[in-house]
């Protein structure tokens, strides 16, 4: 079947002919009974390519045509595919006032990762975005879709809030009113709502049941027996602000209730868990989750900030309706910094167990003018996974250690290898110590190999170890504080391989797990390595006889 719906979406992408659109929609249509995800794929692609073509179409009764064939491809996919449904139940409302199209692009990944939870891919999603970017609409949108495919299942809803949940309530129905803007009961035409709650915010659909379909409370209202969660469990900001936010101990307060009050709503094996709030501590909710599941493929955690690395608005929307450069700029200019950081750079409010603090380290512009002593590396191979390879170059002058360029990437182990050797050859460095665990060795007879190829100076040398790592990292951090000197923050980008190295080495935690902790093992590798240089450094003096 996908060679067919290959062959037949090669034509579409060659033209605007309309019987070859229809043919793909008719053909996936057909394929829906014995596989939907095929079926949903190629939709999704021809959805794309309407998109594309439609505003290049001259004659207007030809783009209406294709518009009202593109209308129907997504109405297909729309109850298997959560970006189709928003597509299609917002079609009829005017373009300034639709929700998704104008906010597509930032909250595309968003929609992928909510799509996860559907396709079983994920069990727990934590999203954390600037105020007014859309978030919670967003969710929203989500539990009339989860609403409409599962009638029968309840979903709770809970926030430290009572009028945020009624907000939440209203929208629902909203949507889901059949004299309404919305589409909805075009995509569940058998499925409507049987009895409403205003009350106590509860919308039931399909069969009348004991837990409704969308059951919405705040949390710590101590009403266990009164809602359950089988198919979703939705917390939205479940702090208040930055008053509970300072407390470890009304933070503390806040997990035990989470972990014993709507966590414990759960039933069944196949609740799904989304989180939305912002990052205000790194002992918030989604924080202590990260700590928990940050390393598991079956949970993802999205942090959009809102200013790029470039200083620029990651949520310029169309219509006026998001934000841009210049009025972030101004946000930051009057907020204190603790909460423009929190609030909008999802950026917790405190490190605690930070290992390198940004005013304990040394930082340099340029250079010094005169040549170095030497330039040495060393280097901690890529092991599996999302491990980093990390080489950084020092350029040794006396007691100092220009911390000059380096490579940290995580990337295939191919393109990193060729790039340890373009930097060995590139500084010219002297010697490297790699370290021989697990690939290590192997990667260093490889890169010596290519860099002598290249015409490099490096002496490469090897070394296993059997130390601790923790205990490495952190009886060697004084030394690299004392001794190494780092660029400026104005002098890289945050995106890049320097900025990487920066953010690793200042998000080491002696407190609790690391997701990345390849930069301060690899900067306590270089403090052991000059050491061990330093240690045997011959001087030339005058007889004393």
């Amino acid at each position: 079947m996908r060679e067919l719906l290959q062959a037949i979406y090669s034509l579409v992408s060659d033209g605007t002919d309309y019987n070859a659109y229809q043919d793909l929609k008719d053909s996936c249509r057909e394929c829906m009974k014995t596989d939907v995800p095929l079926a949903v794929e190629y939709l999704k692609k021809l959805s794309d390519r309407l998109e594309e073509v439609i505003p290049t179409i001259e004659d207007i009764d030809k783009m209406r045509k294709m518009y009202s064939l593109h209308k129907s491809v997504l109405l297909v996919a729309a109850p298997h595919d959560f970006e189709s449904y928003i597509l299609y139940i917002e079609s009829n409302r005017e373009p300034e006032k639709k929700f998704y199209p104008p906010r597509r692009k930032a909250l595309r990944p968003v929609v992928e990762a909510l799509q996860d939870l559907v396709d079983d891919k994920l069990d727990l999603l934590a999203v954390s975005l600037p105020p007014g970017c859309g978030k919670t609409t967003l969710a929203i949108f989500y539990l009339t879709y989860l609403a409409g495919r599962i009638p029968d299942e309840p979903m709770l809803t809970g926030s430290h809030s009572n009028s945020f949940v009624r907000g939440v309530y209203d929208e629902c129905l909203r949507i889901m009113d059949k004299d309404g803007d919305y589409l909805w009961h075009d995509v569940f035409p058998l499925v409507n709502v049987v009895n409403t709650n205003a009350k106590d915010c509860r919308i039931d659909l399909g069969k009348r049941k004991r837990f409704e379909t969308l059951e919405f409370t705040s949390i710590g209202t101590g009403n266990a027996g009164l809602y359950r969660a089988a198919t979703l469990l939705y917390c939205d900001d479940l702090v208040s602000g930055i008053e509970v936010a300072l407390s470890k101990e009304r933070l503390d307060k806040l997990w035990e209730t989470y972990t014993t009050d709507l966590r414990q709503r759960k039933i069944g094996d196949k609740c799904k868990e989304l989180h939305i709030a912002t990052r205000w501590s790194v002992h918030d909710v989604i924080g202590r989750l990260e700590n928990q599941y940050g390393d598991s493929d079956r949970a993802k955690f999205i942090v959009v900030p809102a200013m790029n690395e470039q200083d620029e608005s990651n949520f310029d929307y169309a219509y006026g309706v998001g934000f841009n450069t210049n009025f972030y700029k101004e946000q930051r200019d009057i907020m204190d910094d603790v909460s423009w950081k929190a609030l909008y750079m999802n950026q917790p409010i405190e490190r605690e167990g930070l290992l390198y603090h940004e005013d304990e380290l040394r930082r340099y512009f340029e250079l010094p003018s005169n040549a170095p002593d030497a330039i040495i590396a060393i280097c901690d191979t890529k092991d599996k996974g999302k491990d980093y390879a990390f080489l950084p170059a020092a350029w040794v002058y006396g007691q100092d250690y220009y911390i000059n360029d380096c490579v940290c990437d995580n990337g295939l182990p191919n393109i990193v290898d060729a790039r340890l050797v373009e930097i060995l050859v590139r500084d010219k460095v002297n010697s490297c110590r790699f370290e021989s665990n697990s690939a290590g060795g192997r990667v260093a007879e490889k890169v010596q190999t290519e860099v002598k190829a290249k015409g490099g100076i490096t002496h490469i040398t090897t070394k296993f170890t059997s130390t601790n790592k923790e205990t490495k990292i952190i009886v060697n951090s004084s030394w690299v504080k004392e001794h190494c000197l780092f660029k400026d923050e104005s002098m890289y980008q945050k995106n890049s391989d320097y900025g990487k190295m920066m953010n690793m080495l200042l998000s080491y935690t002696v407190a609790g797990k690391n997701k990345h902790d390849d930069v301060p093992d690899g900067m306590a590798m270089l403090a052991e390595y000059a050491q061990s240089m330093s240690g045997s450094k011959v001087e030339v003096f005058q007889r004393p006889w």
